[in-house]
């Protein structure tokens, strides 16, 4: 009873101890838990806890009169071509509700080519031309680098995220909120913002995952296939995934696949049909044309398809062109199926959730992430990048260091 209110009277003393739960017993005392070596041993940290935890970068960071950004000058699927470098001065000083991200690694995505022509803006031709320029780039990791005078919660030299327009850029300023605190400015960071949210909120949300599934996944050795393929083996189901090339089906089997279909060598439709004749429960699609096609016509009954993308067809002089998908109702209707689209931007309230999951797996080792080593340095590589990507090529996230003098190597979450 005394070390009881022994206890009692240091909690109320020592204010730097509110909300901390003391352990009191005869054999070790007062002792506050967790103590570090079982915090280290068991937490893992919540997205509130996470970013108190932060670390700040001790670099000596340089805000710059003028800064280089790669714009969309002219409506163009050929990236190249839509886009330029350009030098704008930087205003000072920020918005009191603004953060300035200091960007180090920016990410290409397949529909880079959509946003230069302008495929994700409504109204008419007319009316997109009058946004030019638009600043391009859909996420970045980088420092933050100036805040305003508002900004409470976010701190010069704290590493951060962002997914919004403009992270083809050194620097790109944005609003508070659309900053994403996390542990470090890494590549694999970067891979789990677009590809690793969108595998981990669609599977979650339009595909309503289960466990003991049958789940395929198009061009699974792509930044976001290699997530799907990862979450749904962690869920408890069966993965079956396509690919093109012996290198790509390797790194599948390696991230624990059960059937890798490499359709340079084989018949994508015949497997499916003669090893797998009941179907598949979810598909997770991203390639579109005929492989939408196959994906419907194996489909179980009750089965879900998502839509990610459709980057076969966004190849091509005019680019994306909608498709028509005769007698898809009377398809659906009689196996009770789904076919659901899916567009990251209108889960955003999940991001940070998700994002903290996926810290979570990587840090605990349960989660393996591929970063093409195919290197693109500076803002004058991005329409190689775009382009590389599109190739087919590419094999895990393709990345862009904007800035190698800030490089953190190697990757340590």
């Amino acid at each position: 009873m005394e070390l009881v209110v022994e206890g009692a009277f240091e909690l109320i003393r020592d204010e730097s101890k509110a909300g901390s739960c003391l352990w009191i017993t005869n054999r070790r005392g007062l002792e506050y838990w967790p103590t570090p070596a079982e915090e280290a041993k068991y937490l893992l940290r919540s997205s509130k806890t996470h970013k108190k935890s932060l670390v700040t970068v001790p670099m000596d960071l340089q805000v710059p009169h003028s800064f280089e950004k790669v714009v969309v000058h002219t409506l163009s699927h050929n990236f190249r071509s839509a886009t330029r470098i350009v030098r704008t001065e930087l205003r000072l000083p920020l918005k009191p509700d603004h953060v300035l991200l200091k960007v180090i690694y920016a990410g290409v995505n397949a529909s880079d080519v959509n946003f230069s022509s302008g495929r994700y803006f409504s109204g008419n031709g007319k009316d997109i031309t009058s946004l030019l320029p638009l600043d391009s780039g859909f996420e970045a990791v980088g420092i933050i680098a100036a805040i305003g005078d508002a900004v409470r919660n976010l701190k010069i030299g704290m590493p951060a995220a962002i997914m919004t327009f403009g992270g083809y850029a050194e620097f790109v300023m944005v609003p508070s909120k659309h900053i994403l605190p996390v542990a470090k400015p890494d590549p694999e960071v970067l891979a789990m913002l677009t590809s690793g949210l969108t595998a981990s909120i669609a599977l979650e949300k339009a595909a309503q995952m289960e466990s003991g599934k049958v789940v395929l996944v198009t061009a699974a050795a792509g930044a976001t296939g290699q997530f799907a393929v990862q979450l749904a083996k962690l869920a408890g189901n069966t993965v079956i995934a396509t690919c093109g090339g012996y290198e790509k089906a390797k790194l599948l089997k390696d991230l624990g696949v059960d059937r890798v279909i490499d359709y340079k060598v084989e018949d994508i439709k015949s497997i499916l049909k003669k090893e797998f004749p009941k179907g598949t429960d979810i598909v997770y699609e991203s390639v579109g044309g005929e492989m939408f096609d196959i994906c419907l016509n194996a489909l179980a009954v009750y089965g879900r398809l998502v839509v990610i993308g459709m980057i076969s067809q966004y190849q091509g002089e005019h680019g994306w062109k909608p498709r028509n998908y005769t007698g898809i109702c009377e398809k659906l209707l009689a196996k009770s199926q789904t076919v659901a689209g899916f567009f990251l931007i209108q889960y955003a309230h999940l991001w940070q959730e998700h994002l903290d999951r996926l810290v979570n797996l990587f840090s605990s080792g349960k989660l393996k992430i591929g970063i093409d080593p195919k290197q693109f340095v500076g803002l004058h590589s991005v329409a190689d990048a775009v382009e590389y990507l599109h190739s087919g090529k590419s094999a895990g996230k393709v990345v862009v260091c904007v800035d190698p003098t800030y490089a953190l190597q190697p990757a340590k979450l």
